[in-house]
């Protein structure tokens, strides 16, 4: 089965390579000059500083006439600085608007008049298998590249974190962070998260990118803009880093300082189930820990430690905080 899916990949992957015409594609619609570069600076002391590093580089796509640029958070997660610059060398400072745990979106505005032509949101839910797309950087050799869409499903992420629809494409651009996902028709599609050696399918080696769909930054853009985030109660955090290791959800760092900590939990731990109810794998854990209710929430992890010699499970109740108290993102404008 992993071996037709890979065949089958390799397929699409070159009907990518050949079937568009990107450059020709994205002058058509008038689309470059949507899609800016962002650099970000990020002071030693936050959380985020070590793991994602203090100066951070990617891309925007400005999506309304007043400079409103839609980016993915981890670019200017804690950012002291934004810088914009714009297709024609143009530059600008840039505030911070909004960030989204749960989408993993970030919004920023323009401080100064850069005269660019807003693009326009797509429909991403009508995105499926072999649709031809252009993903378009702020930079690099081919800023502007073709690919299609090689699947459609959920991601986990080992930072607590999930989308029920994400966009898998293939071939890679080297440039994802940010990048704008342009279908079809002009409008931009989704907005790029990760480099991903699964795209086509969990388990087989198709090297591909990962993309937020734009339509989940449709229901919540209202919040974002009006209060910096979303006006529901945020999801709880525990702090915890896994992975998924054949259905078993294995705890491979705990955030110091993190609810996790403080409840004891080490890498090495097994989480296998919340409130008594097993899961299986990471989706079906952070179901089950979101549904515990808002955040401040004690979860019930059940869990086998990494150092049990009767391979019995012990509760591990974890008091959950807001992820946004635990790190620096004030709003900035």
């Amino acid at each position: 089965m992993i071996g037709a899916l890979a065949k089958r990949a390799a397929g699409l992957v070159l009907t990518a390579i050949v079937a568009v015409a990107p450059s020709a594609w994205a002058a058509e619609n008038d689309i470059l000059q949507a899609v800016v570069g962002i650099a970000a600076t990020i002071p030693a002391d936050t959380r985020s500083a070590e793991s994602l590093g203090t100066e951070r580089i990617g891309s925007g796509v400005v999506i309304d006439g007043e400079g409103l640029v839609l980016t993915i958070g981890y670019l200017i997660q804690e950012a002291s600085k934004i810088a914009i610059t714009a297709m024609d060398g143009k530059r600008s400072s840039a505030k911070l608007v909004a960030y989204d745990f749960d989408t993993g979106f970030a919004l920023v505005r323009i401080v100064s008049k850069l005269n660019i032509t807003p693009m326009r949101l797509g429909d991403s839910a009508r995105l499926g298998d072999q649709d031809s797309v252009l993903v378009i950087s702020a930079g690099g050799e081919r800023p502007v590249t073709a690919a299609l869409v090689v699947s459609r499903r959920p991601f986990a992420g080992y930072w607590e974190y999930m989308l029920d629809q994400a966009i898998f494409t293939a071939p890679p651009h080297p440039l994802h962070s940010g990048a704008a996902l342009i279908g079809e028709d002009g409008r931009l599609m989704g907005i790029g998260s990760l480099f991903v050696s699964d795209a086509v399918a969990p388990r087989v080696p198709v090297p591909g990118n990962m993309f937020v769909p734009v339509n989940d930054l449709k229901p919540i853009l209202a919040d974002l803009l009006d209060k910096g985030r979303l006006s529901a109660p945020a999801r709880p955090w525990i702090g915890v880093n896994t992975q998924d290791v054949s259905g078993r959800v294995l705890v491979t760092r705990v955030t110091p300082g993190s609810p996790a900590a403080k409840a004891g939990l080490v890498p090495g731990d097994l989480i296998l189930g919340v409130g008594g109810k097993p899961v299986d794998g990471l989706v079906e854990f952070y179901r089950a820990l979101w549904a515990r209710g808002p955040a401040g929430a004690t979860v019930p992890l059940n869990v086998l430690p990494k150092d049990a010699s009767d391979f019995k499970m012990r509760e591990r109740p974890v008091k959950s905080m807001d992820r946004g108290e635990w790190l620096k993102t004030g709003r900035s404008y």
